[in-house]
């Protein structure tokens, strides 16, 4: 919505709110004008139905003010003696035109001197509820918001089944674009899986200030700028999202607006050098272990490796025991006589296969691909006698559409790729066909613009111009686990604002997280840890467990020392 489209919208309700309850401002001993002025009304307001004047901030403040308004509506009717259950329902369900009805109604009169406590206990429990909710959303949306990580995107550095605490106050939290949405949920809500939000009308984009800039390589949790899907993992036809209802994405800000990036042979390089990640950054390839002896994987496992697959031969399948073991399988092949089933790194569960009388045995290949960190590649060289390990470099230059900018004149992938420069806000470039394809989209899409190219010439709405300038700042984000992310490689830039927030604290951590509940085991070494540091991780956990322990023996004495001194 422009502005002349927020102005007609915003003067329509200051007079659906004039017609409907100037009657009753009188009724109260108010002016009827009074209510005609817009926010002056919402203070007078407040003083008719005694609640105090912040709650007139909390209508400014998107989401919330959803629930302040229902909230209001029913302190407005009872304000007049409609103090009945179905009489809120009603003014909730009709959108708060049932004030209107109340404000020409013959027999309606003010009572100045209303009890404002409840009149039950569900009055009293659903108030509660309303406020929790909209504490809870403040807190969500501009301090900090829980997040739990699903995907291996920066395995090792975060790993699956951590539970994050993301900072929004750090870049300065966004205020929220989409006004009419569902707290405390995303894009779905649960159970009903619909859309948990109305796609108009759009707020304008405002970040509050922030106390720290996007530095290169932060972590960062930003929504996917190429978002088309309504349900995360759930495979159908593409929708468009508002900004802040895309789904959220975390992964590392390996080059800043301005940079010049370029991948070489899986080595990420920033204006030429190369560059230096953190020491907690766990960065992971893909290998190929090679040996005519075969390979095993008790020898991977025992060096930290755990991301390969292992292949099993079973001669006694069934249908029944294939059925018991499927939720282990990634893949299977040859015959009921021959059968093999591949697994990850955890393979077949011991106690079930022997339950299930089955006759297993792992087979010792002779290649086998590993997802790892360069670190526990050297211990397994070091310790273990292999015929070879070599890293796995995509070096085939083939034009495709796989990666970003998704044009066949690009020859880039995964290991090399670039150089390309990262847009900074108030640059500007040449427009040519050369870089067209690389901005087309933030021309188009993230900055608005209606773009035309004929020939060499680019009209941008519908004036011909030979130069761009950006709006805002973008950013380039990869995983740490360089072969398992979809990341910056394959969509492009990260404008900012998609930027949500920082992650700062791990609060939980969960083994297994996928697997089921039964197979959860907590990673206690990460627990109440920090996302980013230097040397060895420290868990805060038996601090905290402590410090409550000395704030519960402070009370206890407290309280029996307030017990003594009564008594005397």
């Amino acid at each position: 919505m422009d502005f002349t489209e927020w102005l007609i919208f915003i003067l329509s309700l200051q007079l659906i709110h004039f017609t409907g309850t100037w009657r009753l401002y009188s009724k109260a001993g108010k002016k009827s004008w009074e209510s005609a002025v817009p926010i002056y009304n919402a203070f007078v307001l407040m003083d008719i139905i005694k609640r105090p004047k912040w709650w007139v901030f909390l209508l400014f403040i998107p989401v919330v003010n959803i629930m302040m308004l229902g909230v209001i509506w029913i302190e407005t009717i009872r304000s007049y003696g409609k103090n009945s259950t179905l009489q809120s329902i009603l003014v909730i369900i009709t959108l708060g035109f049932y004030i209107m009805f109340i404000n020409y109604s013959k027999n309606v009169n003010y009572i100045n001197k209303r009890n404002l406590d409840h009149h039950s206990a569900f009055g009293e429990w659903m108030s509660s509820m309303i406020f929790a909710i909209m504490a809870a959303t403040l807190v969500h949306t501009y301090f900090i918001q829980p997040f739990i990580i699903p995907t291996g995107s920066l395995e090792k550095s975060l790993l699956i089944g951590d539970f994050l605490f993301v900072s929004k106050f750090h870049y300065g939290a966004r205020v929220p674009t989409t006004p009419f949405a569902t707290p405390m949920v995303h894009d779905t809500i649960p159970i009903l899986k619909t859309r948990s939000y109305l796609n108009k009308p759009q707020l304008p984009f405002l970040r509050l200030p922030g106390f720290q800039k996007i530095k290169r390589n932060d972590i960062v949790v930003f929504n996917w700028p190429a978002d088309t899907v309504r349900q995360f993992f759930v495979r159908e036809k593409g929708v468009r999202k508002p900004i802040d209802k895309k789904s959220n994405y975390v992964k590392r800000c390996v080059g800043i607006s301005g940079d010049t990036l370029e991948i070489k042979n899986g080595v990420i390089y920033i204006n030429n050098l190369q560059n230096i990640l953190p020491e907690w950054a766990k960065i992971q390839h893909t290998y190929t272990v090679y040996d005519n002896n075969g390979i095993s994987s008790r020898k991977l496992l025992k060096y930290g490796i755990n991301d390969f697959e292992r292949e099993y031969r079973i001669k006694n399948i069934t249908q029944s025991s294939f059925d018991a073991l499927l939720p282990y399988i990634i893949g299977r092949k040859g015959t009921v006589e021959e059968f093999s089933v591949f697994t990850t790194a955890k393979g077949l569960p011991i106690e079930l296969v022997r339950s299930l009388g089955l006759k297993v045995s792992e087979l010792m290949t002779k290649k086998k691909v590993i997802n790892s960190t360069y670190k526990n590649v050297l211990e397994l060289q070091s310790f273990e006698k292999f015929d070879s390990i070599n890293r796995n470099i995509s070096k085939n230059k083939t034009p495709n559409e796989s990666f970003f900018p998704n044009r066949i004149t690009f020859d880039w992938n995964e290991d090399n790729f670039g150089p390309i420069i990262i847009p900074k806000k108030g640059a500007k470039i040449l427009l040519d066909k050369k870089n067209y394809p690389l901005y087309k989209k933030i021309i188009e899409e993230y900055e608005s613009n209606e773009m035309t190219r004929k020939d060499n010439k680019f009209f941008i709405q519908g004036k011909e111009l030979s130069t761009y300038t950006f709006k805002q700042n973008y950013y380039w984000m990869m995983g740490d686990n360089r072969h398992r992310s979809e990341d910056s490689r394959f969509w492009g830039f990260v404008p900012e604002d998609h930027v949500m927030g920082k992650p700062v604290f791990i609060w939980m951590s969960i083994d297994g997280f996928n697997d089921g509940w039964k197979n959860w085991k907590i990673r206690w070494n990460r627990v109440f840890s920090v996302v980013n540091g230097q040397g060895d991780r420290t868990s805060y956990l038996p601090h905290f467990l402590i410090l409550i322990g000395v704030w519960q023996i402070f009370a206890f004495i407290k309280k029996k020392y307030r017990s003594k001194k009564n008594k005397i």
